[in-house]
């Protein structure tokens, strides 16, 4: 018996590794060499392709497709029908394979917001937060509130997800940060 659940309409391939406390809902497709770590969720047709990595406590939404190339950390949320890339420059009579795709690593704690695309071959840092529909097309600092197309930064977050004020305290939780060279640190 497993110590993860896969909804009977799911496939699953050879030489998957999935952790202990992992769901897989209706439809999702998890392929070869990839790695689902512990308490993760994964929505109505996710695909996560070959040799991708998920870290502990991810949640995937329903339409989110991993392709190979990226990783996600540990606690990242990807929200409803986000896109990942993996290839700058594709072609359908031209396929590079493997070799032409560009890694994308989304740091701990990062969310994407719902229908948001992450052009490949950028880095997504600590606790950012992606909104809905942004199109990231440059790396990404930790704690920075990323919007619009291209996504632009627009403020910082907390690692508890509120919006910071101009003094960089947390209004929720009251965590403290200040400026770090890749973004936000807390004190």
């Amino acid at each position: 018996m497993s110590d993860y659940f896969v909804h009977p309409t799911s496939v699953v391939d050879e030489n998957v590794t999935i952790g202990e406390g992992t769901k897989i809902w209706h439809f999702s497709h998890i392929q070869s060499g990839a790695s689902i770590g512990a308490r993760c969720s994964l929505g109505q047709n996710v695909n996560v392709s070959n040799n991708v990595t998920v870290g502990d406590g991810c949640k995937l939404q329903n339409n989110v497709s991993l392709y190979e190339g990226v990783e996600l950390e540990e606690d990242v949320f990807c929200g409803p029908s986000c896109v990942f890339t993996n290839d700058l420059t594709p072609r359908a009579k031209y396929p590079k394979g493997r070799a032409g795709y560009k890694k994308t690593l989304v740091r701990r704690g990062a969310s994407i917001g719902a229908n948001a695309t992450v052009v490949c071959g950028h880095t997504i840092g600590r606790w950012a937060m992606i909104a809905a529909g942004a199109v990231v097309t440059s790396d990404v600092p930790d704690y920075a509130l990323m919007m619009g197309v291209p996504a632009r930064r627009r403020g910082w977050v907390c690692e508890c997800g509120a919006v910071l004020p101009d003094d960089l305290t947390c209004p929720a939780c009251h965590r403290k940060y200040q400026t770090a060279d890749n973004g936000l640190r807390e004190i």
